[in-house]
């Protein structure tokens, strides 16, 4: 009976520990492997839920902050920028053609206010829930119905060829470094964050300024989406306003090479 295969104690046992081993280290490797998913799920959550937009307004809400700060700077730089211009006035030892000279610098480089006739154009984003207006268009795509970076240039541009003396985009004078940009669906203005719908106003001829938008063929092809899916569009007389001058930083900065 001792000698029996089936005895408990014999040959046989080993035999099944040894085909017991493979399936034991695979359960481990699972279970490790298990662990290592919770602990960099954890890790890049940090206790918080990642399936939701928390951080994604945590970032909008920097960016509106950065927005107004910079807002605060430029309007405290440019009371700077008057109480030094008005310090240098005072007792600059400089002739009266050099003053007129410097002055027509400023008022050209958009430092200055300027004053005349102006026209001012607003975009708009179309509404959510627009639908084509005239046969044979299809359905509005998202893209559609937003105001895109090309469509705010097209109109700056018009109104450059149009002669205008000054550009103001929202509330800020464009000068010839001056970028518009636009992210999503937000328009980024020298470090300022706006959103639609966008004013632009134009000191110059209003005829001249008018004509100029009317013959630019990347406006005309806004027009189509103004009239066919809603797109904001509106033009009108100012009368006489004044441009505020450019505040912000006039210093360049570009790349340079390493060392």
């Amino acid at each position: 009976m001792s000698n029996s295969a089936d005895s408990p104690g014999t040959g046989s046992s080993p035999a099944r520990r040894r085909r017991l081993r493979p399936v034991r280290v695979l359960t481990a490797a699972v279970f490790a492997l298990a662990g290592l998913i919770f602990f960099t799920s954890f890790d890049t959550a940090k206790g918080t839920n990642i399936r939701t937009d928390t951080s994604l307004l945590k970032l909008s809400d920097l960016i509106q902050e950065r927005s107004r700060k910079n807002g605060e700077m430029e309007e405290s730089n440019g009371a700077l920028r008057g109480d030094i211009e008005s310090l240098a006035e005072s007792d600059d030892g400089s002739t009266k053609a050099e003053d007129d000279k410097l002055a027509a610098l400023e008022e050209k480089a958009g430092t200055q206010r300027l004053t005349g006739e102006a026209i001012s154009v607003t975009l708009d984003d179309a509404p959510p829930d627009a639908t084509a207006k005239l046969p044979g268009y299809p359905e509005p795509q998202p893209d559609y119905l937003v105001i895109h970076q090309q469509d705010l240039q097209a109109v700056v541009n018009a109104l450059w060829q149009g002669g205008a003396e000054g550009i103001k985009v929202m509330d800020q004078r464009l000068i010839s470094t001056s970028a518009v940009r636009c992210v999503g669906n937000t328009l980024i203005l020298q470090g300022r964050v706006y959103s639609p719908p966008y004013k632009i106003t134009a000191v110059g001829d209003p005829k001249r300024l008018k004509q100029a938008l009317a013959e630019s063929p990347t406006i005309q092809n806004y027009m189509v989406y103004v009239n066919v899916y809603g797109l904001g569009w509106k033009v009108e007389d100012d009368g006489r306003v004044t441009l505020p001058g450019y505040s912000g930083a006039v210093d360049l900065h570009y790349a340079q090479p390493v060392d």
